[in-house]
């Protein structure tokens, strides 16, 4: 089991456990594309759990389904991180939002709102 951080607090925005549902494909080529569950999520980004691992700075284009909204978030995201979990199978992928508009920045907000009071 992972060791719990105990450092100083470096994120900007604060992170909800949470398991919400992602398609992604790599940029530029639309390749390599799958469907997972986030771990958690921020206003800034979010751990994926992914089937291969990513090398840092691969741009991916994402689909977000979260419960308050009934349309997808469409947005893309760089690895930071891509580190494997599971030998050839699973990873723990960090990503960092490129872009996100007003809209869904609101519905994540709310999202990461909803999951922080429900503990």
């Amino acid at each position: 089991m992972a060791k719990e951080y105990s450092g100083n607090e470096r994120r900007r925005h604060p992170r909800a456990n949470g398991r919400f549902i992602v398609s992604y494909r790599v940029l530029p080529d639309n390749s390599q594309g799958d469907i997972s569950q986030t771990k958690n999520l921020s206003l800034g980004g979010m751990l994926l759990t992914t089937n291969c691992q990513f090398p840092p700075g691969t741009n991916l284009a994402l689909e977000i389904r979260l419960p308050f909204d009934p349309d997808p978030i469409m947005t893309i995201a760089k690895v930071l991180e891509s580190k494997e979990i599971t030998k050839g199978v699973i990873y723990d992928t960090r990503l960092t939002f490129l872009a996100v508009d007003d809209k869904h920045r609101r519905v994540i907000d709310e999202t990461i709102g909803y999951y922080l009071k429900k503990g």
